[in-house]
């Protein structure tokens, strides 16, 4: 597969899974993303600003063994089509679906930015399903501990606990907000780290003492320069270090932008979108290996293409 490009399915069908997440189950990988099959239209923020969006179809699910060969699964939440109060009708905003498993209930928890047409709402929602392959259900959308919530990702500890990470305070900060035991809630702790930073699509990962969090500079569907932070406890002191992408476009993210970071075979590897505004249906993807040095840095190297493992 082409890294940048959009990609096929085994039915040779675009994959419809961006801005989603990678998880493994048993001996199978999970890739649930926004489902973006459909027209571009045009939506106005509350500022005034024009940007494209789609219409909610759903969160759509692929499976593989080999991270390349990726098979439709279906939706397994699909939009509210009726309902136009529901938070999930196909006229609102759903983005950045992410999947954990909780070993405590032995189900699946989605959680995913929710949003109005003008981005007005800034909220989660949450979904369960006992199978991963779903369908899902939807519990509720809410504001967490009513701080706004853009872009977001969740994060499973090495102890089993669970946070929020998104951007609030209008994108300025990202907070970290600590899940209930079930993982279908905040439980009330959180905590602002990267404070006027600016930072959106949080990617995160935990390796040998140190926590690890690729980050996008706020620009819309414009590629901007990665940044990586680390902190040696998952709520603390967060420190932006660097860009860590290298080659070509690397101050542009190699035209992409940060999504989910996963491991495979003890190794860890970034998801990148590659954003076409004006066909967000044609958007492609990345996947790309990450290396980390000796003294807790990030490397990113561009690969033209993804091998699977």
């Amino acid at each position: 597969m082409k890294n940048g490009q959009i990609w096929q399915d085994t039915d040779g069908n675009d994959i419809q899974a961006h801005g989603g997440c990678i998880i493994k189950h048993g001996d199978t990988y999970y890739w649930y993303g926004e489902h973006k099959g459909g027209d571009n239209k045009i939506a106005r923020f509350v500022t005034g600003q024009e940007v494209s969006r789609v219409d909610v179809i759903g969160v759509a699910c692929y499976t593989s063994k080999d991270l390349l060969n990726w098979k439709y699964e279906g939706l397994v939440l699909e939009s509210e089509k009726e309902d136009i109060a529901s938070p999930i009708h196909t006229s609102q905003v759903l983005e950045r679906p992410k999947v954990i498993y909780n070993e405590k209930n032995n189900n699946f928890v989605l959680w995913m930015h929710i949003d109005r047409p003008d981005y007005s709402y800034a909220g989660v929602g949450i979904a369960v399903s006992d199978s991963p392959l779903g369908p899902f259900k939807f519990l509720r959308a809410k504001v967490p501990n009513k701080q706004d919530s853009r872009d977001m990702t969740v994060f499973k500890d090495k102890d089993g606990t669970a946070y929020l990470f998104h951007s609030s305070n209008r994108n300025k900060t990202m907070n970290i907000a600590r899940l209930t035991d079930d993982y279908t809630d905040v439980d009330g702790s959180f905590s602002s780290v990267l404070v006027d930073q600016e930072r959106e699509a949080p990617a995160l990962f935990y390796h040998e003492g140190m926590y690890y969090m690729v980050t996008s500079g706020c620009t819309s569907w414009d590629p901007n320069a990665a940044l990586f932070a680390i902190c040696p406890h998952v709520v603390g002191k967060w420190k932006l270090i660097d860009n860590p992408c290298e080659g070509k476009y690397a101050r542009q993210t190699f035209f992409g932008q940060s999504s989910y970071i996963f491991e495979a075979e003890g190794k860890f590897y970034l998801m990148l979108d590659h954003w076409k505004p004006d066909n967000l249906k044609k958007s492609g993807y990345s996947i790309l290996p990450i290396e980390i040095t000796s003294d807790n840095c990030l490397i990113i190297p561009w690969q033209d293409e993804w091998l699977g493992i």
